[in-house]
Parts: structure tokens; C-alpha cells; sequence
């Protein structure tokens, strides 16, 4: 019987021992710590620590509250980020759009580097920012731009735009534009209900945009 609770103490200090250190963030939501996720939960979370972010930063806190839909939801992103047909500048540009028109200050954090790394100018990080068209663009990034901006602001993409963006991107490449907003909608919407916090020393450099934009 002692060698049974030996062993069976030892398993439990080796599952312990195992189990990620997560350090999730929330604002509204409280971070979770794995020893405490139910099955569909720490499911989640394996996934996620599996694939190519290696973190779990963001919304996939607030995500672990519905584990089923935070699942398909991480892997529809990471297919986004990390296998879409658009190249990282265009792909960042669309996320750093989308994330100025919700004034999801986290998401801006986190993707306005990887913009800059990838080849957006500062001056066009800059003048996204503020709320302004850039002057500055590539005639990629133009076309990325104006399919981002009149899709976010009219709800629809006339013609001409459209055409630009299916001559450029090909038609893959202008519903993995659509998916990407999409995705980043639904990020961004998490971010702000929750109101999740930015790292320690970080400020938020977004201001709100007048209305209707």
C-alpha cells in the first residue's frame, strides 16, 4: 500500500511537473491556469502550444471559455497567418487595417511590428494610425488597402476594386484577404470586450476614430 501512494504521489508531481506555464493575460476574463482546465480546455490550449505561435497571448484566454469554438477558431487563424497565399506584407497590412478599425489596441501592439518586419513602411503604419490613406504605398499594398478600407467602410467592394484585387491576388488571394479581416474582426472583438491588457511598459497608440470610420 505505501509503495501504491508513493507512486501514485510521484505521478502527480510528474503531471505537475509537465504542465505548461501558460502566464495568460485577461482583463473582464481572468486568465486560467492549465491545472485548472477542464479536458476540452487543456485540448485547446495542446493544440495551440503545438502549432506555430508557441504562446498563448491574445484572445485565446477569453477563447478557453467556449474550448470547442476557441479550437477550430485558433486553427482557422494559424491556417491564416501561417499558410495563407498572401505574403506576409500584404497579409499584415490587411491585420493592421482591420485592427485600426476596431481600435483593438493589443492587436495593434502585437502586429504593428510584425508589419514593419515584413516590409510595410513606417510612414503607411504611421498614417493608418492616425486614421489617413497612406501616400506612400506599393501598387500591392494599394490594392490590399483600398479592397480593406471600402470593404471596413461601405460594407461592400465595387467593381473596380474588386478587379484590382482578383488581377493581383488572384481569386484565392482575395478570399484569404476576406478571411484574414474576418478572423481579426473576431480577435479584435474579443480584445476589446475583454479589454485585455498590454504588456507591462507598453502604451496604447491607438486614439478613437471619429465615428463612421
Amino acid at each position: 500500500m505505501r509503495l501504491q501512494i508513493i507512486c501514485a504521489i510521484t505521478l502527480i508531481s510528474m503531471a505537475r511537473a509537465q504542465a505548461p506555464e501558460l502566464h495568460l493575460r485577461g482583463g473582464r476574463f481572468a486568465p486560467l491556469t492549465y491545472d485548472k482546465m477542464t479536458p476540452e480546455q487543456k485540448t485547446m490550449t495542446d493544440h495551440l502550444l503545438a502549432g506555430e505561435r508557441k504562446t498563448a497571448d491574445g484572445p485565446f484566454n477569453v477563447m478557453l471559455r467556449s474550448p470547442e469554438m476557441g479550437d477550430l477558431a485558433q486553427k482557422l487563424g494559424a491556417q491564416l497567418r501561417f499558410h495563407s497565399s498572401l505574403p506576409d506584407k500584404l497579409k499584415e497590412l490587411a491585420i493592421i487595417t482591420t485592427g485600426r478599425y476596431w481600435t483593438a489596441q493589443y492587436e495593434w501592439y502585437a502586429h504593428k511590428r510584425l508589419a514593419l518586419q515584413a516590409g510595410v513602411s513606417q510612414a503607411t503604419v504611421d498614417a493608418i494610425a492616425a486614421g489617413r490613406r497612406p501616400t506612400s504605398m506599393t501598387a500591392d499594398e494599394e490594392v490590399v488597402y483600398n479592397f480593406c478600407n471600402e470593404l471596413l467602410n461601405t460594407k461592400q467592394v465595387s467593381d473596380g476594386v474588386f478587379q484590382a484585387a482578383k488581377v493581383r491576388l488572384g481569386e484565392r488571394g482575395v478570399v484569404d484577404l476576406i478571411g484574414v479581416m474576418g478572423y481579426y474582426h473576431l480577435v479584435s472583438m474579443l480584445l476589446n470586450v475583454d479589454q485585455y491588457p498590454l504588456p507591462e511598459g507598453a502604451t496604447a497608440e491607438l486614439k478613437a476614430l471619429p465615428q463612421g470610420r
